[in-house]
């Protein structure tokens, strides 16, 4: 099923003129109502009127998780509060969180590209969406409602855990989509052989998944054990959510909502543009949108794109999977995680240094995550009592700070291996 055949399969030049027209409109409006790039428009000594073609969009500034973090929390919003709707936010780099404020027409828009990737996931107005990403100012659970919402379909808002409720709703109120992250349909798939249950007492169909990176093997075993075939959905809170971009039933890349975003591939070195097919850094900017538009905003996601039509018949430019970072974001479990959030949480403890290391690892499909720290001089790791007590404090701030649960083993001063350079700071054995 294709949700919106008249932008979805349309010729490449119907396509870009849209984008050229909503380009135009975007550019003028971030200008006249957010400082901070009328500033970075004027300093390059560009001006809205100066784009005649897509082109042209080369000679604008780039939005960086920075410049969200030095306008925290609405120095980047385009509309007064009265007019945004919903908020939503992601963890940034500082400990403060990327805020993130939606207008009713960008609700509306979300909502849309999400249903137009419920569909490519094979899901119409008579489906039972079962949303399992967690809800609240995390964009997974929400986005994934929204689009079954605009589709027409039923949406169970079960949000993330209580694997056994989750699938005793599965069962009796007969789900056939699910949206979760990849780990998460594998941990439910464990708990239908638990209880003593096959693929069989289910009625699922297919599934959108994301948040967090994930194999082909991961796939395959998703597909073989809950019998459905397994999409990807890809988005990022800055931008708007899950939706940005979905893949079809051949699975050869994820269609870009191109009437909503313009891609661009960069080398994130000399921050030049690379041919199609070739990886680099996925540049993206919002057509359209009100709230908190974004012109140029590097993702870091590392990618490459591909033009040539689909065999499911959609002409829309379509992104690989992400194969890494160009910074050291890493994304466990679904949650973004900087090295410098760790590091404000370390600085608060006196019985702490700031030499540390990050391990992150899979095991059973699921990232395992440990901080390394060493213990300031004078202190010993062999009194267990204070060893424990330190782990507990230690833990639960990092949980507060990043959202996630962290394993911490404490280091005898000295045992870390020193760096004249840049600081090696992790050490990530996943293989995506």
């Amino acid at each position: 099923m294709i949700w919106n055949k008249e932008i979805e399969c349309a010729d490449r030049e119907t396509i870009e003129a849209v984008q050229l027209i909503k380009l135009k409109k975007t550019v003028k409006h971030t200008y006249d109502n957010v400082k901070c790039y009328r500033d970075k428009m004027d300093e390059k000594g560009v001006k809205p009127e100066d784009i005649h073609s897509l082109e042209d969009i080369r000679k604008l500034p780039f939005i960086t998780k920075e410049d969200i973090a030095d306008n925290y929390p609405t120095g980047l919003f385009a509309v007064p509060m009265s007019d945004v709707v919903r908020v939503h936010s992601s963890s940034g780099t500082t400990g403060k969180p990327k805020i993130v404020g939606y207008t009713r027409n960008d609700i509306d828009a979300w909502g849309e590209c999400v249903a137009r990737g419920l569909a490519m996931a094979g899901a119409d107005e008579n489906d039972v969406v079962h949303v399992s990403y967690g809800y609240g100012l995390f964009t997974g659970g929400l986005g994934a409602h929204l689009g079954a919402e605009t589709m027409g379909a039923t949406a169970i808002p079960m949000s993330s855990g209580n694997t056994q409720k989750q699938l005793m709703f599965m069962k009796d109120l007969q789900s056939t989509v699910l949206c979760c992250t990849p780990s998460y349909a594998l941990t439910l798939a464990e708990g239908l052989e638990k209880h003593g249950m096959t693929k069989d007492d289910l009625h699922l169909k297919s599934g959108l998944f994301g948040a967090e990176p994930w194999t082909q093997a991961m796939r395959d075993e998703i597909e073989k054990r809950l019998g459905i075939r397994a999409h990807d959905i890809y988005g990022l809170s800055e931008i708007m959510g899950p939706g940005v971009s979905t893949s079809c039933e051949y699975n050869e890349g994820m269609h870009i909502q191109e009437d909503y975003f313009y891609a661009e591939i960069i080398d994130p070195k000399t921050l030049e543009p690379v041919p199609d097919g070739e990886k680099g850094e996925l540049v993206l900017t919002t057509l359209g949108k009100e709230g908190m538009p974004m012109i140029r905003y590097r993702t870091r996601d590392i990618c490459y794109l591909m033009r040539d039509k689909c065999k499911c018949g959609r002409t829309t430019v379509r992104m690989s999977r992400v194969f890494g970072r160009s910074d050291d974001m890493l994304i466990i479990r679904g949650v973004n995680v900087f090295p410098s959030q760790v590091e404000v949480v370390i600085g608060e403890f006196d019985e702490l240094t700031l030499n540390y290391k990050l391990i992150v690892g899979r095991e059973n499909n699921t990232d395992t995550f440990q901080l390394q720290v060493e213990f300031a001089p004078g202190l010993a790791v062999e009194d267990i009592e204070f060893v424990e007590n330190m782990r507990a404090r230690v833990e639960r701030a990092l949980r507060d700070m990043l959202g996630i649960g962290c394993n911490v083993k404490f280091l005898n001063p000295g045992t870390l291996p020193r760096s004249e350079g840049k600081a090696v700071r992790i050490e990530d054995t996943r293989r995506l």
